[in-house]
């Protein structure tokens, strides 16, 4: 088994594909490779990446059976006296997208807004320009063979270290206000607009507002996932609104207009004469606005007759006026009073 770390070579996670090892292997052996750096270190450090990546080359092989290609415009002058396979076509390289969650209000959703995001992405360190070299050299010893230059291979055999060529150690410029990674984080203010009628969950997505590219990478995206804060009226399903609401039972026994809520605004609705007892309203269309195919929702109300808890003089004698009125058309206003009546030998 090699001594070398290959992800930690090629700067990439273990999870990391083919595709990745790829991007990665290309970007450093382009910035490494002795016909376009003149670093003194250039030629083992091309040694070093390229040997990472013939390790998870070999890997691909043995496990998936299939071989990785080397990129072309990496290759040596002893690669391009063997036959060269066709690269696979890839999707454009990119930087890395950032995930974000956006909470609103669930009027600001449903009718839309204009919203200033603040979050922090990388970017190039001014110190070093993105290289994340800068300053004099300083010596390591190499992990891989403990500066002894050499390791044991696989039947035991002391070998050259093939992380360290050899020699034992690197010599490296590591930036001091960058630590080397070439990369430092900026405060990002960038004003969006939401569009009406999203839901809990709906992803907006912003092109090239992820971590910035350089001249390899195409910048990644911003990807915003939506949140509504609960809200102290509404429950919504779906795109219906549901609500409860107390109402007047004499408002619901005799009917009227009623004035009811919703996220347009409040508005007039009629309600049929009727007994004191709760009433469902499905108002078609009033709920949360559509979006796209999606057509609107419904308004779905509740009503939970009240009935007075104190009466004023006036409003006693209003009462007893009604109620007289009432017993003068027993027969048709009040039919169970005249029936109990009648049976009891009252009428």
């Amino acid at each position: 088994m090699s001594a070398i770390d290959p992800y930690a070579i090629l700067g990439i996670a273990p999870e990391a594909g083919p595709a990745e090892w790829k991007r990665a292997y290309r970007r450093l052996a382009m910035r490494w490779h002795p016909d376009r750096s003149d670093h003194p270190e250039a030629t083992e450090r091309f040694k070093e990446i390229r040997a990472a990546y013939d390790q998870l080359a070999a890997t691909t092989e043995t496990t998936a059976g299939a071989a990785v290609d080397v990129p072309e415009e990496a290759k040596t002058e002893a690669d391009e006296t063997e036959a060269a396979s066709p690269e696979p076509e890839e999707t454009v390289a990119r930087a890395a997208d950032i995930r974000l969650n956006l909470e609103l209000d669930l009027e600001e959703a449903a009718s839309g807004c204009r919203k200033t995001i603040r979050y922090t992405r990388g970017k190039a360190c001014p110190t070093c320009d993105g290289s994340g070299e800068s300053g004099f050299a300083r010596t390591r010893f190499c992990e891989a063979c403990h500066g002894s230059g050499r390791v044991r291979d696989m039947q035991r055999v002391l070998a050259s270290c093939e992380a360290c060529a050899g020699r034992g150690f690197f010599s490296e410029r590591i930036c001091p206000d960058c630590s080397g990674s070439g990369r430092e984080l900026a405060e990002v203010s960038l004003e969006i607009t939401v569009p009406p009628g999203m839901l809990a969950g709906d992803e907006l997505r912003l092109a090239g507002q992820g971590e910035p590219g350089d001249g390899e990478l195409q910048p990644g995206d911003l990807y915003l996932t939506l949140i509504l804060r609960s809200h102290p009226l509404y429950q919504l399903r779906g795109r219906d609104l549901h609500f409860r609401m107390p109402v007047s039972a004499l408002a619901l026994i005799a009917g009227g207009d009623i004035e009811l809520p919703s996220l347009a605004g409040p508005f007039i609705q009629a309600l049929e004469a009727g007994s004191a007892e709760i009433r469902s309203l499905c108002l078609a269309g009033k709920g949360y606005p559509g979006r796209g195919r999606n057509p609107a929702g419904d308004l779905l109300v509740e009503l939970i007759p009240v009935f007075p808890a104190r009466l004023s003089v006036r409003q006693r004698k209003l009462l007893l006026q009604a109620n007289a009125a009432l017993l003068d058309d027993i027969e048709a206003a009040l039919p169970e009073i005249l029936a109990w009546r009648q049976a009891n030998g009252l009428a």
